[in-house]
């Protein structure tokens, strides 16, 4: 976990699980990242283009502001359209990313290239 870590946000739906136990043992809060309609409050929203295609991810609004230093964790790092839009995402609100949390990267997919923040994953092939 990078240095200075306030928050963590969880992609959708293995990231909360990874998440949930990684904030659960350093005492940080969790952000839900979500596809559309399933957050009960009022959402902030981050639409991104895939090679097949256009999704859209979205996060509480007010669940993330300035001065917070957040890691973002998911269950794998691919082509990395996921990872960035949830980096924008967290951006949006003010927030600054300190670092991506990932259980796998797939390298030779390039994922990694897309993204600000650094990446640490415990397994990359």
């Amino acid at each position: 976990m990078p240095n200075g870590t306030t928050k963590l946000a969880a992609i959708e739906s293995r990231g909360f699980i990874l998440g949930s136990a990684v904030a659960m043992k350093l005492g940080l809060g969790m952000v839900l990242i979500r596809k559309p309609g399933k957050l009960p409050r009022k959402t902030i929203s981050h639409s991104y283009a895939l090679e097949y295609g256009k999704d859209t991810l979205q996060m509480h609004d007010g669940a993330l502001s300035a001065g917070d230093q957040v890691c973002i964790v998911d269950d794998i790092l691919a082509t990395g359209g996921t990872a960035q839009a949830a980096e924008i995402l967290c951006s949006q609100s003010g927030a600054s990313v300190s670092g991506f949390a990932l259980l796998m990267e797939l390298g030779f997919l390039k994922g990694r290239a897309k993204l600000r923040a650094p990446v640490a994953s415990l397994i990359a092939l």
